[in-house]
C-alpha cells in the first residue's frame, strides 16, 4: 500500500528490464483519474467514454472546450430579437387602440369599455409573460460536490458528465446552451425570439407567454375584422342570378370591380386594420402550432431536448396530471378536474 492508502503494484526481481518497462508501459496506459471523485481507475486504453464504479459518473477524453468566440454576436442577435418583438407588440397595441376603438365606441360607450378593458387585460399579460420568459433564469443546476472522495458517496454523481465550458458537474437533464453561455437545468430549447433558453426557471412562464399571445392575436383578428365590416365602403348591388359557366365570370368580373373603387375610398384606418387582421392572423397560426408542441411534451413529461434523445421504443407514460405538476395548480382545484379526467378514460376503454 502507498502513503494515499490506494494499492500500488510492487515488481518481482526475477522479473527481468524488459518485463518491468512493459508492465509499466501498460499500467500508465490504462490508469487515469475520475473528475468526480478523483479516485485513480484503470481502463482500457480504447475506452474513450467510460464510467467510474464507484461515484457513477461518466468521463468522456474526446469531449473538447468549443470556442466561444462569437458567443457575443449570438447574444447581441437575440437582444435584437427581443427588442424587434417588443417594439411590434407596442405597435400592434397603439394601432389596435387607435383604429379599431373610435368605430367601437361609436357603436356605444358601454361596447367600448368593455374592449377596452379586455384589451388592458390581454396587453398587460401578453408583455409581463414575454419579458418574464426573456428575462428570467432559464434555471441554474444545483450545486453538487465533487472532485474528492470523502465528499462523493456511492453513486452520488450517477449519469453525470463534466462541462468542459462551465467546469463542472452536468446532470443527465442539464444541457449546455452555446449562445447563453451556461448550463441549463431542464433545458427545452435555445429561443432567440425571447433572446433566452427556455429551461426550468422559465418554461412556465414561456408557456402562459404562449397561451396569452394566441388569445391577444385572435381578440385582435376577430374585433379587426368587425371594424372593417362597419367602416367599409358599400359596394354595388349585385342581383342574384342562376349561376352558369358564363356567369360565374360575369359575377366576378362585377363583385372584383366595385370591392376595387371601395379599397381607393378606405380611409387609412381600414388599412392599418387589414394588416392588423392578416398579421394577427399568421401570427397567430404559428404561436398556435408551437403551444399545441409545448403542451403535447409537457403532457408526456417530457421536454424537446429529452424528446429527441429518447428511445422510440420506449412507452412513455402520458397523463393529464403532468400539465397539472406542470403549471403548480393547488390541490382542491385540480382534484376534481383529474377524477373527471380518469372517470373518462375509464368510461372511453
Amino acid at each position: 500500500m502507498d502513503s494515499t492508502g490506494q494499492p500500488s503494484s510492487v515488481s518481482s526481481p526475477l522479473l527481468t528490464q524488459q518485463e518491468d518497462h512493459f508492465v509499466a508501459s501498460i499500467n500508465e496506459e490504462h490508469e487515469t483519474t475520475c473528475w468526480g471523485c478523483g479516485l485513480r481507475l484503470i481502463i482500457a486504453p480504447y475506452a474513450p467514454v467510460f464510467r467510474c464504479g464507484w461515484c457513477g459518473a461518466i468521463t468522456n477524453h474526446n469531449a473538447r472546450k468549443s470556442d466561444g468566440k462569437y458567443s457575443w454576436l449570438r447574444r447581441l442577435r437575440d437582444r435584437c430579437f427581443v427588442t424587434i418583438l417588443l417594439l411590434f407588440m407596442l405597435f400592434i397595441i397603439g394601432s389596435g387602440v387607435w383604429a379599431i376603438y373610435p368605430v367601437v365606441f361609436s357603436v356605444s360607450n358601454f361596447c367600448g369599455i368593455f374592449h377596452m378593458i379586455v384589451t388592458a387585460i390581454l396587453s398587460i399579460s401578453t408583455i409581463s409573460t414575454y419579458v418574464l420568459a426573456s428575462f428570467r433564469s432559464p434555471g441554474v443546476p444545483p450545486l453538487i460536490s465533487w472532485g474528492s472522495y470523502p465528499a462523493v458517496g456511492r453513486g452520488g454523481l450517477a449519469d453525470y458528465n463534466f462541462c468542459h465550458i462551465c467546469s463542472k458537474p452536468k446532470s443527465p437533464d442539464t444541457h449546455h446552451c452555446r449562445s447563453c453561455g451556461m448550463c441549463v437545468l431542464d433545458m427545452d430549447h435555445h429561443c432567440p425570439f425571447i433572446g433566452n433558453c427556455v429551461g426550468a426557471g422559465n418554461h412556465r412562464s414561456f408557456i402562459l407567454f404562449l397561451i396569452s399571445a394566441v388569445t391577444s392575436t385572435f381578440y385582435v383578428s376577430v374585433i379587426s375584422a368587425y371594424v372593417l365590416y362597419h367602416i367599409w365602403p358599400p359596394l354595388r348591388h349585385i342581383p342574384s342570378v342562376v349561376l352558369t359557366r358564363s356567369t360565374v365570370f360575369a359575377v366576378i368580373k362585377e363583385s372584383t370591380l366595385p370591392f376595387l373603387i371601395s379599397v381607393e375610398s378606405l380611409p387609412v384606418r381600414g388599412f392599418v386594420l387589414i394588416y392588423l387582421f392578416f398579421a394577427s392572423i399568421s401570427v397567430k397560426i404559428g404561436l398556435a402550432v408551437l403551444l399545441w408542441q409545448q403542451l403535447c411534451y409537457i403532457y408526456e413529461g417530457k421536454t424537446y431536448l429529452s424528446h429527441l434523445s429518447s428511445n422510440p421504443d420506449e412507452v412513455e407514460e402520458k397523463d393529464c396530471q403532468n400539465i397539472v405538476r406542470f403549471f403548480g395548480c393547488p390541490y382542491p382545484a385540480t382534484r376534481y378536474v383529474l377524477t373527471f379526467w380518469n372517470s373518462k378514460k375509464k368510461h372511453d376503454k
